[in-house]
């Protein structure tokens, strides 16, 4: 879970504490463009108080984000002992899918983030970028995975396909079907 920074006064953390609980739920219901005015309220602080906890949109995000993160790091170290590592990579990839999806939004914010190395949502990316590169050399190593594919471009797909998939919601097979097709395109000869 988010942690609030230390030395931080109790009444200060209860303030970031019910920031980050009011942001996920308006995130999960409005997406990452929910109203950070309607956030303070809910969290009872002004938007004040959320700009000195969370200087940009972009910070409270990787803050509520971090969670999600660090399940996914964890799931990554699990698979990079997996007896298949092309079969460990596709799996994460899901993952990653289904995690990018979480959020109205999320996946179009870590599509622009990528390049965008300033970004508090960097503080998200960075670890993500290199627990995939692990898994992804792993399976490029067993000659599994062609060499010319690049970690960047492998999450730049699967927020691509989150992103697809949000905006057809009537669909709910469609992240999986591109995500085969994708890693199709993956394999060596």
């Amino acid at each position: 879970m988010a942690r609030p920074p230390t030395g931080m006064r109790a009444d200060a953390r209860r303030n970031h504490e019910r920031l980050l609980t009011e942001a996920r739920s308006a995130f999960a219901q409005h997406g990452t463009d929910a109203s950070l005015e309607d956030v303070a309220r809910r969290a009872g602080v002004g938007i004040g108080t959320l700009y000195r906890h969370f200087p940009t949109r972009d910070a409270l995000l990787s803050a509520v984000f971090e969670d999600a993160v660090g399940d996914l790091l964890t799931r990554s170290h699990e698979l990079l002992h997996a007896p298949e590592p092309c079969a460990a990579l596709v799996t994460w990839l899901r993952e990653m899918v289904t995690h990018a999806g979480e959020y109205r939004g999320l996946a179009h914010a870590l599509m622009s983030v990528s390049h965008d190395r300033s970004s508090a949502l960097a503080r998200c990316s960075d670890p993500i970028r290199r627990a995939g590169g692990a898994l992804l050399a792993r399976a490029q190593e067993a000659g599994t995975v062609r060499e010319d594919v690049a970690i960047g471009d492998l999450l730049q797909l699967t927020h691509a396909i989150a992103l697809a998939a949000e905006e057809t919601p009537g669909d709910p097979d469609l992240a999986d079907r591109l995500l085969t097709l994708t890693l199709r395109g993956l394999k060596a000869d």
